[in-house]
């Protein structure tokens, strides 16, 4: 008889299954309360478009057949929509740019000051910046200073009346050349070679550049003119004419007919709203048990960045409506949340966010916005590998060429079809996007430092700067407690090649493994590996609980040092954590010589236990370390492993590995990671023969 397992069993399984890595960061009332607030703010921006809303949309089902009961002309919203934008690209207003009229003219100053100093020095053919006929040679060399006088100004004049009208730098020489021919005529130079040589001049100094400048508010003000100017574009409705049939969908024109004849209704939806406001605050909650299945250790800071992005977002997207570029609003928060909290965390917002978008987007449709997920996707499978600020400085140029070509690619007519809308993006609006994309890019990444200390993210630069053994604090470690450093370098080792056995954080339990003995600063002389040739202060002390104190004391001045030192909690954890509450075992063995009764708990660390697999892998480091140090060389492999399995075994049975998550498995896996880090350091070498010194 086969037996069937019962359905809670099942949901058990599956739950710790498909429960997180590491043991959860309790939050109290307060913070779940401070959480809860802000996501129903998410939720209630997000659905704030649909408590005023039309019954009808454009696209949606009629739920009636209507008659047009009169003639009528009615404005056709989406056609107007689209001259607005083709008028926009050519409806640009340029004024007179009196800085750089300014530059021009000291340029023809210049040259008419050259032209002089040549005309002086009776050079060869070249004069100055010109190229001169023998006329005109002649005429200089001929000419009075009164004349001269006169002609500098003549020559002033007309480039003041040229600039007056405004200069573009894209004009033909040949159009420019006869254009001061046309002015100098009102001067009337003479003779003629007095003339030529003047449009020669102000043709040198004037071309290829532009006395212009774009006016945004009058470009506008044009705009509005000739959308008035030009026939507005309208719907002739004729009284019986069919505006919808029922069930079928409702064209962008039928529904202006619609709201022309008073048939959609606006007013206060509270079902549709409330649905909305559900979905949202679901999509905010479903947000963050993904951020804590991905990152157990998840603050209350780090929730509050998540939600207070989303919550800007949101307000962006509601304050700029359909005109918002998902590129400006999904990639840069996307980037930063992989960098900072891990990938999945970056793309599960990213996914709230994209699907949050109250308004429909107006321009290219859809298609921007599957761009911009692909996009913001992209960038956070890479963010998550960066090592460097240098490598997530390559991003901000590659994630905007990248949406650049996405967008042109994807949003192009094909074959007379269009993918997605019904404008096709310009090449400026297109470059208009990536660049924002980039300066919004460039901005996160110089606001990632700042974050860091204030949400207390961990980034991978960051965990490689703390790493550096320059640091105040560690170069402090190494010159008062080398003994102690000497230890931290050796479990470093062992720690990070158990952690790469088993696919646990590397970068995380390096660093962490620097900092776990920093609190024995506070007293180096009395920890074994510092001491000399000198008395042991214990022996001095005679006091088995006094000792005890003072090894908890290096946890707990460890702790001290970690705020002072502004270290990230995950590493800090590692201080507590690596010891436990283990046993104080050679003091307690010598508390229980002297007799009396002695309680065992006054003997143990105050933990907490290891509550990550990195933490517990630096436990076992710990306390395999002196173990294989103290083998002799002749040590085999399988008595090396069997001696590290007791020490671990012994860990287990005390309770000390119950909330790392570590398997059995991944035990046996750390072992033989740290017998191989033991068997490379006791490899062995040529005797190099020393000679007698005479």
């Amino acid at each position: 008889m086969v037996r069937v397992p019962r359905l809670s069993s099942l949901w058990r399984n599956w739950v710790r299954l498909e429960g997180p890595g590491g043991r959860l960061l309790r939050w109290t009332r307060l913070q779940t309360l401070v959480v809860l607030l802000l996501c129903l703010s998410v939720a209630a921006v997000s659905s704030l478009p649909w408590l005023i809303k039309p019954k009808l949309q454009p696209g949606s089902l009629a739920p009636f057949e209507t008659i047009a009961p009169k003639d009528a002309l009615v404005q056709d919203s989406t056609a107007l929509e689209q001259q607005r934008a083709s008028l926009v690209a050519r409806s640009v207003v340029q004024v007179i740019d009196q800085e750089q009229t300014q530059a021009l003219k000291q340029r023809l100053e210049q040259q008419l000051l050259q032209l002089q100093e040549v005309t002086n020095t009776g050079s060869g053919d070249r004069i100055g910046p010109v190229n001169l006929s023998n006329q005109e040679k002649k005429w200089l060399e001929r000419r009075s200073k009164r004349e001269r006088l006169a002609w500098d100004e003549a020559v002033c004049s007309t480039a003041d009346r040229m600039l007056s009208q405004g200069l573009v730098s894209n004009l033909a020489i040949e159009q420019l050349r006869q254009a001061a021919d046309q002015q100098l005529k009102a001067v009337a130079l003479q003779p003629t070679a007095a003339r030529s040589l003047a449009g020669k001049v102000l043709t040198s100094a004037l071309r290829g550049s532009s006395n212009l400048r774009t006016d945004p508010n009058l470009s506008k003000q044009l705009i509005e003119e000739q959308l008035t100017k030009q026939a507005i574009p309208t719907i002739e409705v004729r009284k019986g004419d069919l505006i919808t049939r029922k069930g079928e969908p409702i064209s962008p024109q039928a529904y202006d007919v619609l709201d022309y004849f008073g048939r959609v209704r606006r007013e206060p939806q509270p079902l549709i709203w409330f649905q909305r406001f559900v979905e949202a605050a679901a999509a905010c909650a479903v947000m963050l048990l993904v951020m804590r299945r991905e990152r157990p250790g998840l603050e209350l800071r780090h929730a509050l960045l998540a939600v207070g992005l989303l919550l800007m977002v949101q307000g962006a997207k509601l304050w700029f409506k359909g005109s918002m570029s998902p590129l400006a609003v999904l990639v840069a928060p996307t980037l930063v949340l992989a960098e900072g909290l891990g990938t999945g965390c970056g793309l599960v917002w990213m996914g709230v966010a994209a699907l949050l978008w109250p308004e429909p987007i107006q321009g290219f449709g859809d298609g921007r916005l599957i761009v911009a997920a692909t996009v913001a996707a992209a960038g956070a499978l890479i963010a998550g590998r960066q090592r460097s600020r240098g490598q997530l400085l390559q991003l901000t140029v590659l994630l905007p060429i990248g949406a650049f070509v996405g967008q042109w690619l994807l949003l192009q007519p094909v074959t007379g079809l269009r993918l997605w809308g019904n404008l096709n993006p310009s090449l400026d609006e297109l470059a208009t996007d990536s660049f924002v994309l980039g300066v919004l890019l460039m901005f996160s990444l110089l606001l990632i430092p700042m974050l860091e200390g204030s949400f207390g993210l961990l980034t991978r630069a960051r965990l490689l700067e703390l790493a550096d053994q320059e640091r105040p604090l560690l170069r402090r470690l190494s010159c008062e407690a080398p003994g102690t450093f000497e230890h931290t370098l050796m479990i470093c080792g062992l720690a990070e090649e158990g952690a790469r056995a088993i696919g646990a954080d590397v970068d995380l339990i390096r660093t962490g493994s620097l900092y776990h003995d920093v609190g024995k600063l506070h007293a180096p002389d009395w920890f074994i590996e510092n001491q000399k040739d000198g008395p042991n202060p214990h022996d001095a002390l005679d006091d088995p609980q006094g000792s005890a104190a003072v090894l908890q004391a290096h946890v707990d001045e460890g702790l001290k040092l970690a705020r002072r030192h502004r270290l990230p909690r995950p590493i800090a954890d590692f201080i507590p954590e690596h010891q436990g509450t283990l046993k104080m075992g050679y003091f307690l063995h010598k508390a229980q010589e002297g007799g009396g009764v002695v309680e065992e708990r006054r003997f143990r660390y105050r933990g907490p236990e290891p509550r990550s697999k990195e933490t517990a892998i630096l436990m076992l480091a710990d306390g395999s370390e002196a173990a294989l140090r103290s083998l002799p060389p002749d040590t085999s492999d399988a008595q090396a492993v069997d001696t590290v399995r007791r020490i671990v075994e012994a860990r287990q049975r005390d309770g000390q590995l119950r909330k790392s998550s570590l398997n059995r498995s991944e035990v046996e896996l750390v072992i033989r990671a740290f017998v191989q880090v033991w068997r490379r350091m006791r490899h062995r070498r040529i005797p190099y023969p020393i000679p007698a010194r005479r």
